[in-house]
């Protein structure tokens, strides 16, 4: 016990760059604190900390020592909050993004019922197109259609897949006519996805055909629910993650254009920080979005 209070007085002290700090944030006295730190560096056989009248610092040694303590520290605390997690009503600020698109249809229609189950976990909704840093930007969990993240740090749990289509308002077909070929919409009005991977091209496939047709937009923006509006409107045809126009489409306020013809398809997963213990507030989260997909069939709808 001595030891492992050692090690917490010292990282404190490197933290705080006080020894009175250190000691008032463990609740000791300085006296006992300077003794701490003098026994660690007397059982180390290795001076940690330089003291001078003005400041204090870490030798060499000291900083490679607070490093492997912080970690042992930082083990040790999420070894206790997830006995914690397991033991009490899952707690806390939840800070989940998400594209508004996907806020607005899937995680606000969630919240209700899981407020009603989780009355103690405040959720933060963070609407945002653009992909922001995870760990951070203080995020529990976020929506991403992308692969892989480039930090190993991050889970990913793949959510559904969903087919990108193209689709107009009747009236707009009525008026300019339905595409029957991709090279067709070169004399049509497109509203396009400024984001996508590469927006002024649209990979299209059919069987073993497959045509590049290049778009010259009438409207690109940065959110599908802008598009989404514009097509509704009959401004012309949108590109667009089916998931995002699938009622429109039930309802017949938008018509698919060529159908028959596929463009890459988008999968939806749940990122999130790789724990050996996930907080409860974030499984929690996860599980009630994971059994909305699956109790309403989203995947088989948005990729038929």
């Amino acid at each position: 016990m001595n030891q492992l209070r050692e090690i917490e007085l010292f990282v404190g002290v490197a933290d705080l760059g006080s020894i009175s700090k250190a000691a008032e944030h463990l609740e000791i006295s300085i006296s006992a604190a300077s003794r701490h730190l003098i026994a660690l560096e007397e059982r180390l056989g290795v001076q940690l900390v330089k003291r001078t009248t003005r400041r204090l610092y870490l030798t060499e040694a000291g900083v490679k020592f607070h490093q492997q303590c912080k970690t042992i520290l930082d083990s040790l605390r999420e070894a206790e909050n997830m006995v914690t997690a397991t033991a009490t009503k899952p707690t806390g600020t939840l800070r989940v993004t998400a594209s508004l698109s996907f806020c607005l249809l899937h995680i606000a229609p969630l919240l209700p019922e899981f407020n009603r189950q989780y009355p103690d976990i405040q959720v933060e909704v963070i609407a945002a197109n653009r992909y922001c840093d995870i760990i951070e930007n203080g995020v529990d969990i976020a929506i991403r259609t992308r692969q892989v993240e480039a930090d190993s740090n991050i889970t990913i749990r793949r959510l559904a897949e969903t087919r990108r289509i193209l689709a107009a308002a009747p009236g707009y077909i009525e008026q300019h006519g339905m595409p029957i070929l991709p090279p067709d919409l070169h004399r049509h009005k497109v509203l396009n996805y400024a984001l996508a991977a590469s927006p002024r091209e649209l990979p299209l496939k059919r069987g073993n055909e497959k045509i590049v047709t290049k778009i010259r937009p009438l409207l690109e923006s940065n959110d599908g629910q802008i598009l989404r509006h514009a097509a509704l409107a009959g401004m012309g045809i949108l590109v667009q993650p089916k998931y995002i126009v699938y009622d429109d489409l039930v309802a017949g306020r938008l018509v698919p254009v060529l159908d028959d013809w596929d463009l890459p398809r988008l999968t939806i997963n749940i990122a999130f920080q790789t724990r050996a213990h996930m907080p409860a507030k974030d499984r929690v989260f996860i599980d009630a979005l994971v059994e909305r997909f699956r109790k309403n069939d989203y995947e088989r709808l948005w990729i038929a």
